[in-house]
């Protein structure tokens, strides 16, 4: 795609979602690890709820280490996949607790190497927690930057490559925010409502299907 048209996307992106921000709610880096890691397949609303219990008491390394796995999984239940993502929570703290001093760690390579984090995750925590800049491709920035025609990957490593390579580092983590913005609002999954898009004239997908 053309720089330009890039720029374009983008300012319209801009103009439409000014106050995009991260749908999770949380108050330390720790807690928007953990409700991260909670959302692999699950609606941020659905976490928000279970975090808001979990973090009553739990919500330091420390303190969710208190918890058996059992107990974990009493508490994320609702969030689906919930022993894989208990036993990842649980490894993930003690991690944090004997390798980085209780403190989540701040760089892109460091948190890649805690139980349950992978590039998507690391990216999240990376850019919103720390101001690093990243680009992280769940189902929503997937979807609408392949149909927008910003990237062309059918990976989400593909796709983050892509979108590295056309979007202006600097605007990386706001551009993330706005793609998934865009994906819940107007780009959807099953009935993408084209008509009512001030981006359509922009998009590959629309153009195509003409």
């Amino acid at each position: 795609m053309e720089q330009q048209k890039v720029n374009l996307i983008l300012k319209e992106l801009a103009s439409l979602y000014p106050g995009a921000a991260p749908a999770l709610h949380y108050n330390s880096p720790y807690e928007l690890l953990v409700a991260v890691i909670l959302s692999a397949q699950c609606t941020d609303e659905r976490v928000n709820k279970v975090t808001a219990e979990l973090f009553k008491k739990h919500n330091t390394p420390h303190t969710m280490l208190e918890l058996s796995q059992e107990e974990l999984e009493k508490y994320i239940f609702s969030c689906g996949f919930y022993r894989n993502k208990a036993a990842h929570i649980l490894s993930a703290s003690k991690d944090i607790i004997e390798r980085y001093g209780g403190e989540v760690p701040s760089s892109h390579a460091e948190l890649k190497t805690l139980a349950g984090v992978g590039q998507k995750t690391a990216n999240v925590v990376y850019s919103v927690a720390f101001g690093g800049d990243a680009i992280a491709v769940d189902t929503h920035v997937f979807r609408v930057s392949n149909r927008l025609g910003l990237a062309h990957g059918n990976t989400p490593e593909k796709v983050e490559k892509d979108l590295n390579g056309v979007i202006p580092k600097e605007l990386w983590s706001k551009a993330h925010h706005y793609l998934i913005y865009h994906g819940r609002r107007v780009c959807h999954s099953q009935k993408p409502d084209c008509g009512n898009c001030t981006l359509k004239n922009l998009c590959e997908f629309y153009n195509k299907s003409e």
